[in-house]
């Protein structure tokens, strides 16, 4: 392992796994690599060029898989209320709150879009899976989402964060269970939970039905305890997680007169660490493998002994010989819900059961 401090087809489309497939027994080495480093917040185009730089870097020590932060196109509004809880005033368009979510809904990207396009050629040209945290823009909502590519430069899918926290139910919709994917492919069953949604027992437990095997979890949440959360996961899930967090200064949001930045006291200075990263790779054991960094911008990787799963489900598989469905189950409803649904359409063309890649 090693802790890297950042400067900066024609074949099928890979399949979402199907509901308890199992587990490959592959002793395969994978080489992963989580970036902490911070948007350019409000400049979508430049985060881009940011993110290929950190890609080329990642792949250049032989990475295989890249996952980044929550939020990482678009940006986390860290320290911006949006006016709520100050002086939102719902009958004023002017009001400074909304004139703030409106440049936040500039920087967000629509999925498919000729972002996710960029994004989907940068895994191409370095030859890696991609896992990549954006907001996302569906009409005039936004979302929290995870994008996933391959290294044929492909955009497999999407997850969109299920249950948003605190302030951030004010400036992004509600995923569904149609966005939750496993996607089967020659590293492993990968697959994502976004921050606070981690803490969902049911939702983890949904992707451990899908056999996740290496767990990705993009967060904003730095503080010590997450650690735990981690660790937990990686152990309960038999899987490797990989965590994912910007590090950043509040000299990487716009300045004063641009961005309100509310909950910390006074105005902090430039230099003000306003979020210190955390970000880690934990094994199927519970060991440590990389991380956690919070000493700034990383690409923090972890060579990961995919035998070493097998190893960890011999004591302990959360939905095999651990479980026990004859007093315990658990029911996932993944079909996608509309707010509008026409008939004639559906009648034409049903709709898909999942974002996820098509099933073989």
């Amino acid at each position: 392992m090693a802790l890297v401090p950042s400067g900066s087809g024609s074949a099928p489309v890979i399949a979402e796994v199907e509901m308890n497939g199992g587990a490959d027994p592959s002793a395969a080495t994978v080489r992963a690599t989580v970036v902490q480093a911070s948007t350019v917040f409000y400049d979508t185009p430049a985060t881009l060029d940011k993110a290929e730089r950190l890609i080329a870097e990642a792949a250049g020590y032989g990475s295989q898989l890249v996952v980044f932060p929550e939020a990482f196109v678009g940006g986390y509004p860290r320290g911006s209320t949006f006016g709520f809880g100050i002086s939102i005033s719902i009958t004023n368009p002017r009001d400074k709150g909304k004139g703030e979510f409106q440049k936040y809904y500039a920087a967000a990207i629509d999925v498919p879009g000729p972002e996710v396009t960029r994004l989907a050629a940068m895994a191409g040209k370095y030859k890696v899976f991609l896992v990549m945290g954006v907001i996302e823009r569906e009409g005039y909502t936004l979302y929290c989402s995870v994008l996933f590519f391959d290294p044929l430069g492909r955009y497999l899918g999407k997850h969109r964060k299920l249950m948003p926290t605190a302030l951030e139910r004010i400036i992004w919709g509600f995923g569904d269970g149609s966005t939750i994917p496993v996607y089967d492919t020659p590293l492993g069953k990968i697959g994502a939970l976004i921050c606070w949604e981690n803490k969902m027992p049911l939702l983890r437990t949904a992707l451990y039905g899908k056999g996740i095997e290496i767990y990705c979890a993009p967060t904003a949440d730095s503080r010590p305890v997450w650690q735990a959360s981690m660790t937990h996961i990686a152990m309960e899930g038999g899987c490797f997680v990989l965590s994912a967090n910007q590090f950043c200064r509040r000299k990487d949001y716009p300045p004063p007169s641009e961005y309100a930045f509310a909950g910390l006291g006074e105005e902090p200075s430039p230099d003000t660490v306003v979020c210190p990263g955390g970000s880690v790779i934990i094994s199927p054991s519970g060991e440590v493998l990389a991380g956690p960094n919070y000493d700034g911008e990383a690409l923090i990787t972890a060579d990961l002994d995919m035998g070493e799963i097998v190893r960890a489900k011999f004591d302990f598989d959360v939905v095999g010989h651990y479980a026990r469905p004859e007093v315990l189950g658990l029911v996932v409803d993944d079909q996608p819900h509309r707010p509008v649904f026409f008939t004639s359409a559906a009648e034409k063309a049903p709709a898909a059961k999942s974002d996820g890649a098509a099933k073989p």
